[in-house]
């Protein structure tokens, strides 16, 4: 039996990480787009992905194609979000496209969220590793394995 709930949650993990894929693409960033889905309950609660905070141009990049300092995450994004509603991250799942980097992992843990899963690893672990010391679930998700 707790091998059906596995698959069943696995595909649930893959299809929530395709659907962040999409989302990433309302990105104007472009040396990586990144997208974000928080859920909970079985619901989407929430979704963000990388840019330039709300009233500022579209553009992530400065003249030498570096990140704009004020550029937020993905992560960032769909949490500020949430806080704006009326809906709690509490206890929820966060699917990102990259592994969050330990600035977005701080945002986690502070908003209550228990599980993130991802698809790419980032250039740096130490945002997984903060997250795996606090106890969040952390679950790597290969979604082209099965192409």
């Amino acid at each position: 039996m707790a091998v059906v709930n596995i698959e069943k949650q696995l595909k649930l993990d893959e299809r929530y990480l395709r659907m962040a894929t999409i989302w990433a693409e309302n990105s104007y960033c472009t040396r990586r787009q990144v997208g974000a889905l928080l859920v909970k309950d079985k619901m989407i609660i929430s979704d963000g992905y990388n840019g330039t905070p709300s009233g500022f141009e579209n553009v992530c990049e400065d003249e030498n194609n570096k990140t704009k300092p004020y550029v937020l995450h993905a992560e960032a994004n769909a949490i500020t979000k949430v806080a704006k509603s009326n809906n709690s991250s509490e206890g929820a799942t966060l699917y990102v496209t990259s592994s969050p980097c330990i600035e977005c992992s701080k945002l986690i843990i502070q908003a209550g969220i228990k599980r993130v899963v991802f698809s790419e690893q980032y250039h740096m672990n130490d945002g997984v590793e903060l997250l795996e010391r606090a106890k969040v679930e952390v679950v790597k998700v290969d979604l082209y394995s099965n192409i």
